[in-house]
């Protein structure tokens, strides 16, 4: 099939991979202008556009893709189809109406669940056991268009959200390459969304930051969910630290309600990491980060800063 692929970020890469590998004529790579990156900010290329590089597609990098220029260089494209994973533009109507198969997002969930931009954070972050990809027609509404087909991916509770992200990027992958083939052959029949639906903002600064009066549960769901960007945080002695592992404690004894300790109080300390108290249990931090060092075991920081049984994260 002709196609025109929108793409960004890394998970777009096994889908433009795939497009590639089974033969499709990929006319054209859109995907987002260079922008600084980094410490230095340093003009750094979208990954999409350096592995579309190495296949030798052509590359378009409009700053508006709705701007009259950009809308006739893809209708001069003539695309059968325009697939759209993780672009970070939004398309309109002139665009959408161009390709005969329309344009096919892959996006991170089972639609109608968790539409918007960060959908793998918040369904880690919410302790999900479940979630997948789902292929739609795109519309004018955010991820509101008809679906085509899903594919449902099991959330361990030790996934952090890079590890679901990379998974979902290869089934997003394979489940686009079937969506094509059954909008070839007419078999795929687009099913409207149900009504209730479920949002994923982009995070903020603000759902960064760990509160040691919630459940060990829900503290243990946002560090693996943080992982590995943008990382949860908490202060230790005014210095901002990022707990990136934690392990939920499975020994009763361990369990037993503690008397005259307050939420984020270091209980113990052992090889494995630290004991701290939440607002409903008790949870083990195994690898953190004080600010301007490297990722570290628990046990190493205790040595290294000198932590006392009973300090507090606060």
């Amino acid at each position: 099939m002709r196609l025109v692929f929108m793409g960004t970020p890394a998970f777009a890469l096994p889908s433009l991979q795939a497009l590639y590998d089974a033969g499709h004529e990929l006319v054209g790579v859109f995907t987002q202008p260079d922008r600084p990156a980094g410490r230095g900010k340093k003009i750094t290329a979208s990954p999409v556009k350096l592995l579309a590089e190495q296949l030798k597609l052509p590359i378009f990098q409009p700053d508006r893709l709705k701007a009259p220029a950009n809308v006739k260089i893809i209708k001069e494209l003539a695309p059968e189809c325009i697939i759209v994973v993780a672009y970070g533009q939004i398309l309109s109507k002139e665009i959408l109406d161009i390709p005969r198969y329309g344009c096919v997002n892959v996006h991170a969930s089972l639609l109608p669940a968790y539409r918007g931009a960060a959908p793998i954070h918040w369904a880690v972050i919410n302790g999900e056991t479940k979630t997948g990809v789902t292929t739609m027609l795109m519309d004018e509404g955010l991820d509101t268009g008809d679906m085509l087909l899903t594919a449902e991916y099991a959330i361990s509770s030790t996934a952090t959200t890079g590890e679901v992200h990379d998974a979902l990027a290869e089934l997003g992958a394979q489940t686009l390459l079937k969506t094509l083939n059954g909008l070839e052959q007419g078999t795929i029949k687009p099913k409207k969304q149900p009504q209730e639906s479920t949002y994923a903002p982009l995070l903020k600064r603000e759902d960064e930051r760990l509160d040691w009066s919630w459940s060990a549960w829900t503290i243990h769901n946002r560090i693996r969910g943080l992982n590995p960007w943008p990382g949860a945080f908490t202060t230790f002695r005014g210095e901002q630290v990022k707990i990136w592992r934690s392990k939920m404690i499975e020994d009763e004894s361990v369990l037993n309600s503690s008397t005259g300790v307050r939420p984020g109080q270091i209980l113990a300390s052992s090889p494995n990491g630290l004991l701290v108290m939440t607002g409903d249990g008790k949870l083990e931090i195994t690898e953190l980060q004080p600010a301007g060092k490297k990722r570290m075991s628990a046990s190493d920081f205790f040595n290294g800063r000198r932590v006392k049984i009973g300090d507090c994260l606060v």
